[in-house]
């Protein structure tokens, strides 16, 4: 059984965290990098520029990002990193961290969904 949680980046590394893994494009800003204890950082799991501007700037429903962004990870590139994560979860817990005020409307929540299924 996977185990895979999203986190918000600024909250502190927990115990029961496993590999953390950044889903964000950029860094966030605040945390350093040791402190943020991050083991992976694969990009090509972020969402396209396009989406995310299209998403942040409220031109779209949650329901319809979900959709553009899981097509976006059928990429080749996205689709690896997508089963690189799906194997760490498969070995242990997983934690994506994300900078988003609301981790529960964001990419990370999708791929989270994703991993587990």
């Amino acid at each position: 059984m996977t185990s895979v949680r999203v986190r918000r980046v600024y909250e502190p590394p927990e115990p029961g965290d496993g590999v953390r893994v950044l889903v964000d494009r950029l860094w966030p800003r605040g945390p350093a990098k040791d402190a943020a204890r991050v083991d992976e950082w694969p990009k090509a799991l972020t969402p396209s520029t396009e989406l995310r501007r299209w998403y942040h700037a409220d031109e779209g429903p949650f329901d319809e990002f979900r959709e553009r962004y899981e097509a976006e990870l059928t990429a080749p590139e996205a689709a690896g990193a997508v089963q690189r994560v799906r194997e760490l979860a498969g070995a242990g817990p997983v934690t994506l961290l994300t900078a988003s005020k609301q981790p529960e409307l964001s990419h990370a929540e999708v791929l989270a969904r994703l991993l587990s299924d």
